[in-house]
């Protein structure tokens, strides 16, 4: 391979790699759930990707502005709680299924405010996929209706978090997702604690608490760093529209979920949704590369 494709391949490559990452990790993190729980898990996870993206980052070698604290706490808590509610969800839906709905919050932030009539279509689009996926109690779907609650939380959590991340345009993305990651480590450990106690602290639970914090966050967002530098925003979002797919994928390999005709096709729906969305966008102000990156 050249220099020149080579250059062109390594952003999609970073991104088709991010993801995986982040599926992969996911599905190691659910088997974790018979010994610590998902709230246990989401602990482990958010902590330890906490400390290894402090200790890659050191984010105290910057400043703050005034007013950017209440920013970084804002970010946190709905990053820590988007971790929360999503993995709350896994324990009763599938792990696809949990991705493709919460792909409704950031569908939401980016044709809030739209007024072309080519979003309708994208709208229409999620709308049809979620109507597959909701469970309205005729049989199409028979998904827990308490997990899919947890699942449209956490979608809620993920737009308040690219909200929140596009007000830290400003600081360097490691700078504030090293620090948002913390404030969300701060914001579950308490829940971990309370649901698990002692056995956080069985040496083999941590040492796979470390794994799943390392392959689901400390690799994904090392990799999307690379590709949002090198990519258009709305080749950005279109590789990363892939990932139900790759996380219906790697649950029907790792856990062995499998799923129906119409949930893969609300996949397809909600994923068209999401390309759709960023392949006919506006060209947007310059965001923080901290309103993309997702753990």
């Amino acid at each position: 391979m050249t220099h020149s494709r080579w250059a062109q391949a390594l952003p999609l490559l970073a991104v088709l790699g991010s993801v995986t990452a982040l599926g992969l990790g996911t599905s190691l993190a659910k088997q974790l759930f018979p010994q610590v729980g998902a709230l246990g898990t989401t602990a482990l996870r958010v902590g330890f990707s906490a400390l290894l993206l402090l200790l890659i980052w050191r984010p105290w070698r910057w400043s703050l502005r005034p007013g950017d604290a209440a920013a970084v706490l804002r970010y946190g808590v709905a990053l820590g709680f988007m971790n929360l509610l999503f993995y709350q969800s896994l324990q009763t839906i599938p792990f696809g299924i949990a991705v493709a709905i919460e792909f409704s919050g950031p569908l939401a932030v980016a044709m809030f405010g739209s007024r072309r009539w080519l979003d309708l279509v994208w709208l229409a689009l999620a709308i049809a996929g979620l109507s597959l996926l909701l469970p309205w109690g005729h049989g199409v779907s028979a998904l827990d209706p308490v997990g899919v609650a947890y699942a449209l939380a956490a979608a809620a959590c993920w737009a308040s978090y690219i909200v929140f991340g596009k007000r830290l345009s400003h600081l360097h993305a490691g700078h504030s997702v090293a620090l948002g990651l913390g404030v969300a480590a701060l914001s579950v450990l308490p829940f971990g604690i309370a649901h698990a106690g002692s056995a956080l602290l069985d040496p083999a639970v941590l040492l796979w608490g470390l794994m799943i914090a390392a392959i689901s966050s400390a690799i994904p967002i090392s990799l999307e760093m690379v590709a949002l530098k090198r990519l258009p925003a709305g080749a950005f979002g279109i590789m990363t529209s892939l990932e139900p797919a790759v996380a219906a994928f790697l649950g029907w390999i790792v856990l062995h979920e499998h799923l129906t005709a119409a949930q893969w096709l609300a996949i397809a729906c909600v994923m068209s949704a999401a390309v759709g969305s960023s392949l006919f966008s506006r060209p947007p102000v310059r965001d923080s590369d901290a309103s993309h990156v997702v753990t």
